[in-house]
């Protein structure tokens, strides 16, 4: 008899692919998973700011359920969600055409998906291989406010608070990087990764709409292994702005 051999078992890989601030531009996000795609992954998670005020707010809500994605809320859910639209008032012209952009909106995606972003959570809680993920539009200690690539150490310690989190993933800047924050909290020293996995529908050549500019979109691997978590930023060309 031969003796019973022992094989490696082969290491557990979860690929996570991450977004954020698609605004509504339905395209900018099938581009994305077009691209992804490719390359394989689990599931969806976002960062917030799904429909507004994009061209394609219910294109963009219909692709989201579809591929069942898991969504935080953003700032811009929360407005077309829960504001009362006759306490505002414009005080120039971008302003209201801002407000009637925000009407139409509300008009194309109908009272029982307004009632779905008014209910997403605004901070969510993952487990991935074993360490804890937070998933929030700005930062665990105000959802509404962003953390930003020009940010030092210190400022981002604030921004995160109390939270123990390995990895948080967020958004609402616009801008994409990868931190390592180191902090002192009860009990020891915590190290938290900070990703801002940019924006799917208004990176800054988007939304900067000029004339023949290239537009792209931001999207983010977030990938565990028995070794740690790996992070892997990329940019989709969306072609040019007319």
């Amino acid at each position: 008899m031969h003796p019973k051999r022992h094989l490696a078992r082969p290491p557990r890989t979860v690929r996570l692919l991450c977004l954020s601030d698609i605004h509504g531009h339905a395209d900018a996000l099938s581009a994305v998973l077009a691209t992804a795609e490719r390359r394989g992954y689990r599931r969806v998670l976002v960062a917030g700011d799904l429909c507004f005020p994009g061209p394609d707010p219910m294109a963009t809500w219909r692709r989201l359920r579809q591929i069942n994605a898991v969504c935080v809320q953003g700032v811009g859910d929360r407005a077309i969600s829960t504001v009362d639209l006759d306490t505002l008032r414009a005080r120039d012209d971008h302003e209201r055409e801002r407000l009637q952009r925000l009407r139409d909106v509300r008009a194309e995606l109908g009272d029982a998906i307004l009632a779905e972003l008014a209910k997403l959570p605004r901070v969510m809680r993952l487990t991935l291989g074993g360490r804890q993920l937070i998933l929030v539009h700005g930062c665990p200690v105000d959802p509404t406010e962003p953390m930003t690539h020009e940010m030092d150490e210190a400022t981002l310690e604030v921004m995160l608070g109390d939270e123990p989190a390995d990895l948080v993933l967020c958004g609402a800047s616009h801008v994409p990087f990868d931190r390592v924050v180191r902090r002192k909290l009860e009990g020891g020293g915590v190290v938290t990764r900070v990703v801002n996995v940019g924006s799917v529908g208004e990176a800054p050549t988007l939304a900067s709409e000029k004339a023949g500019e290239p537009r792209y979109a931001h999207a983010t691997f977030v990938e565990s292994t028995d070794g740690g978590i790996k992070v892997e930023q990329f940019v989709v060309p969306l072609g040019h702005a007319a």
